[in-house]
């Protein structure tokens, strides 16, 4: 299995740093919400034995730099990610996303289709999605969206429900996996980033279905977990039939 290097690039004058293992044809992996590359680490040594692998800490995640001016819809995120494979030297490339990172891939899809290969979108984040609605109701209220961020931090939920909750078995949350992801959820800004993400979820959903017959043409797989808790397993019907997306679901998994 080949090791990996922490790296960096700067993008929009913020410093993102990404992962990055392996030659051959291009990967690009794009983490989900309040996540960032360290979601990669099992699986980039066996991607990279045949790809050059990247991972990056989209801007505000991770160890990347924040900025609080930063536009948070999802087709603004695309266009960061697209300038992040500008910054490394991507032309063109295979691109797979989780989660909200599924939502943004599949976003830059339809703005740049002719630089992807591929599309393999994780439990992506989508329109037609009806868990946690109430969730980001609640974020949307300004007092309740700026006490999530401390709040968080000085109870560390990842150690507890927050975490567990996105595993097919709970019992497979490790103490490794708490350290790892507390490390980025702990820097100032981070938390608040995501906030600002889920203020804008309503915004970036439409920017989703609006946008979405333009992805039609570029090869898709959707892979799923059975035992996903956080994004509507029925959705999938409408993100495949609207993508005429190959569909993979692992018995067991969660998100």
């Amino acid at each position: 299995m080949a090791s990996f290097e922490s790296e960096s690039v700067e993008v929009d004058g913020l410093t993102v740093h990404f992962q990055h293992a392996g030659s051959g044809p291009a990967l690009v992996l794009v983490h989900g919400l309040l996540a960032y590359s360290f979601s990669w680490r099992f699986a980039m040594p066996l991607l990279a034995a045949q790809r050059e692998v990247f991972a990056p800490d989209m801007p505000g995640s991770g160890l990347s730099d924040l900025d609080r001016g930063l536009d948070c819809r999802v087709a603004a995120a695309a266009g960061r990610l697209g300038r992040f494979m500008d910054a490394v030297g991507i032309r063109n490339c295979d691109l797979a996303g989780s989660s909200f990172g599924g939502t943004t891939s599949l976003m830059l899809a339809t703005q740049q289709p002719d630089r992807l290969r591929t599309l393999t979108l994780i439990s992506p984040a989508n329109p037609w999605s009806r868990i946690g609605r109430k969730r980001l109701a609640l974020l949307h209220v300004s007092i309740l969206g700026g006490l999530f961020p401390p709040f968080a931090r000085a109870f560390h939920p990842l150690s507890g429900y927050f975490l567990r909750r996105m595993y097919g078995d709970p019992g497979a949350v490790t103490e490794e996996a708490i350290r790892g992801y507390s490390l980025a959820l702990g820097r100032p800004g981070v938390l608040e980033h995501g906030v600002k993400i889920a203020q804008a979820w309503h915004a970036s959903m439409a920017q989703v279905e609006q946008a979405l017959p333009r992805a039609a043409r570029t090869p898709t797989l959707l892979i799923w977990g059975s035992k996903d808790r956080l994004v509507d397993r029925a959705s999938v019907e409408s993100l495949q039939q609207k993508l005429t997306a190959k569909l993979t679901v692992m018995p067991g998994v969660g998100h």
